[in-house]
């Protein structure tokens, strides 16, 4: 039996474009709602399988339909869809037991995945929001370091020179190596010379973003 599906979107253009995909790959789409108050309405009398929601919607958002759920004890498992990457949003989503979180820029090319992934138990949170939340998480042991040794950091990702690095930061190349060698130790990172490079290009994203 194919699962019972809900969407709600407060713009008409989404709500039509989602149904019609789901519809066009034989999905179950039993009904939609153009605001939150409706959503919830349908969830609480058809207890679909899942409920596709907006993140805003009037009367009701996304997240407090899926708060509203859990206090009364429904069991649609919710999937939130939002242009919005926030790291609030993601962790109060985890919060309620949300099973999907898809950005509406991705949602015809994610919503079969995400879809099939709810169905099998398993959360779907979108790969660019993952990726981008990723890049928001300073690495282990980071506030450990100087602004001095993160700016060497930065620049050691853009592939500079201990001696280019001392002429950027107006400092020695001795005293570079030091900072290098320091940041080497707080990060627990071995002392081959390649080490610092390899750890700044994996973090490159949150680096190069934040500092």
């Amino acid at each position: 039996m194919q699962a019972s599906i809900i969407i709600a979107d407060d713009h008409p253009l989404i709500l039509k474009g989602l149904k019609d995909f789901l519809l066009e790959q034989n999905y179950n789409v039993i009904a939609t709602a153009e605001h939150g108050k409706k959503a919830f309405t349908l969830i609480k009398a058809h207890n679909p399988d899942i409920a596709i929601l907006d993140i805003n919607m009037p009367h009701l958002s996304g997240i407090e339909i899926a708060e509203k759920c859990l206090e009364e004890g429904l069991h649609s498992k919710i999937v939130i869809i939002t242009f919005e990457k926030d790291e609030t949003l993601y962790k109060r989503a985890k919060e309620l037991n949300i099973f999907g979180y898809v950005l509406k820029e991705f949602a015809l090319n994610e919503i079969e995945n995400c879809i099939e992934s709810v169905i099998a138990n398993k959360p779907y949170f979108s790969p660019e929001l993952l990726k981008f939340l990723e890049s928001e998480t300073p690495p282990d042991g980071f506030n450990k370091l100087t602004t001095a040794e993160i700016k060497i950091l930065a620049l050691i990702v853009q592939d500079k020179s201990a001696k280019e690095i001392g002429e950027i930061t107006f400092c020695s190349t001795r005293t570079v190596e030091k900072h290098k060698s320091n940041i080497r130790r707080k990060l627990k990172l071995d002392s081959k010379s390649g080490s610092l490079f390899l750890f700044a290009k994996e973090f490159q994203d949150y680096l190069l973003k934040n500092h």
